[in-house]
């Protein structure tokens, strides 16, 4: 596993940390009963806290990204495709919500809008 961060980034790096971890899942190389770096492991190799660290693992455990087993260590939980196929959604109308917003400023109509979807789309399939 391979996790860059970037200190200029306006992103906090428990939350950059938290992104990459949840990439590798969505991307399947972190595969179900993977094991992660020890959170010592990780801060060092990352040059940072270990509570940094320890904040990016204890969010990844809530969502049910990664199970921690006491002395053993942390492990990509079984896949919850239904958890992450509704981040993604969510992430989805994020952006559509900002498309919208733009259209709406722009003054660009609801059927332009479609036609660009449509476009899209028919090159895909």
């Amino acid at each position: 596993m391979n996790i860059i961060i970037s200190n200029s980034s306006d992103i906090p790096i428990f939350l950059q940390i938290k992104n990459a971890i949840k990439e590798e899942i969505y991307n399947g190389n972190l595969q179900e009963n993977d094991s992660l770096p020890s959170v010592r492991v990780l801060a060092n190799d990352l040059k940072i806290s270990f509570l940094t660290v320890k904040r990016a693992y204890d969010e990844l455990e809530s969502e049910g990204y990664i199970k921690t087993i006491p002395k053993k260590g942390s492990f990509v939980a079984p896949r919850n495709l239904e958890l992450m196929r509704e981040e993604k959604l969510k992430e989805i109308q994020s952006l559509i919500e900002e498309i919208y917003d733009i259209a709406k400023m722009s003054n660009i109509s609801n059927d332009e809008i479609e036609e660009l979807f449509r476009i899209i789309f028919e090159e895909d399939f």
